[in-house]
């Protein structure tokens, strides 16, 4: 694999880390900035809905520039966003720093699989993006403890500069590894992304994801201040918890993984959406003791990720029957889709916190999951009822074999 993979990876870790990284300083940054939980949960849903709107849309404006440039002023433009949360005085510049960030990682990811892809053999694309990708896993693994332990032992601020760092050595890295002479495919233009748009099937995996998601960020954006407050936690024990969790994470999006290619996208969803579901609504309980709490969350981390694999699967087979011109379009959107259900999540969330207090937040969230698992039947149910998509729930040997 060539080393410009590596500048690629380091990317999609300093962007993950910077994503994830808030959840464990939500009680800090509230502390310093005097705001409320709430407002500070505020910060992940304005993150995750950056990233949802800048995905599609600057990716279409953008599709004109020369990929390695586009790259490199990306992760510049990430590096500046995080600068700018190390020197926020307050919550608004805070706020402004985030949406900046998260522009950033919207079109990051979007042009990062193609240039990935583009580096290796055809042979060896999937691969080649499975390690850019592991960046994202092993932010969640090591990246988001260690700067949540940062933000509680140096202050929050000093987390932000640590990946601005990060983000300074991935334009480094971008600049010098990556070739100038980027094959540069034809933009995905607004139009084509309206036509998936248009597509009700289609809708129904994007809302599918984003209930999926938006239920688990529910409670997950508040986990710090529920370990601490409720379990009992010192702020230090939190970023170990969160290490368990990322580690959980990691083993569980490979679980998905193969558990979609042995059942196929929709009754692996089903089952891991119901697994998800069931683990929130008994972290409701277990919530106010340390070793089960502990324990629950080993369970959370395993399914809250393990679904991507199969809604990717899904999404993408739904778009070559009812959107064939626009497949990468689909499988972007239902990116999109993931993070407009965080940025839902959180900021439900928030208003659940203010209104009824912590311990709310895993039980409902475990509501909104089932209506994840109950819209996955439904989807099972119209491509069961449809000659044509014998194909879709099948495992995914069978998706090769037809290309």
């Amino acid at each position: 694999m060539p080393l410009a993979l590596f500048a690629l990876t380091i990317s999609a870790f300093a962007i993950g880390t910077t994503e994830f990284v808030i959840v464990g300083l939500l009680p800090t940054i509230a502390q310093d900035l005097n705001v409320s939980l709430p407002s500070a949960g505020l910060l992940v849903s304005l993150y995750a809905l950056s990233v949802a709107i800048g995905a599609p849309v600057l990716t279409a404006l953008t599709g004109k520039i020369p990929r390695k440039q586009l790259l490199v002023g990306l992760m510049a433009l990430f590096t500046i966003g995080n600068i700018l949360a190390w020197l926020s005085p307050g919550y608004g510049s805070l706020t402004v720093a985030r949406v900046l960030t998260g522009l950033a990682h919207g079109v990051f990811f979007s042009i990062g699989s193609t240039i990935a892809a583009s580096l290796v053999p055809k042979e060896k694309a999937a691969s080649a993006i499975a390690i850019m990708f592991t960046g994202l896993t092993v932010a969640l693994v090591t990246g988001v403890p260690l700067g949540t332990f940062i933000g509680q032992h140096f202050g929050w601020r000093a987390t932000f500069l640590a990946v601005s760092a990060l983000g300074a050595i991935a334009v480094i890295g971008s600049t010098v590894l990556i070739p100038k002479n980027i094959a540069k495919a034809a933009p995905a233009k607004l139009s084509a992304q309206l036509n998936v748009l248009k597509q009700p099937r289609i809708m129904l995996v994007y809302l599918i994801t984003a209930l999926g998601y938006g239920g688990s960020f529910t409670a997950f954006t508040f986990l710090a201040p529920i370990l601490q407050k409720v379990t009992g936690f010192t702020e230090g024990a939190v970023g170990l918890v969160l290490l368990v969790y990322g580690i959980s994470v990691a083993v569980g999006n490979i679980w998905g993984g193969k558990l979609a290619d042995k059942l196929g996208p929709i009754r692996a969803l089903q089952f891991i959406f119901l697994g998800l579901a069931i683990v929130l609504f008994i972290f409701t309980f277990t919530a106010y003791s340390p070793y089960f709490a502990l324990g629950t969350i080993l369970l959370w981390g395993a399914v809250a990720f393990g679904n991507v694999p199969g809604l990717q699967i899904y999404v993408v087979r739904q778009a070559e029957r009812f959107a064939p011109e626009a497949v990468d379009v689909a499988s972007g959107l239902n990116i999109a889709s993931f993070n407009l259900g965080i940025a839902g999540g959180a900021w439900a969330g928030g208003l659940i916190v203010e209104g009824s207090g912590l311990m709310t937040t895993p039980w409902v969230g475990s509501l909104v999951v089932v209506g994840a698992a109950a819209l996955t039947t439904l989807a099972g149910y119209l491509d069961r009822r449809d000659p044509a998509a014998t194909f879709v729930n099948s495992g995914t040997t069978n998706l090769v074999s037809m290309h």
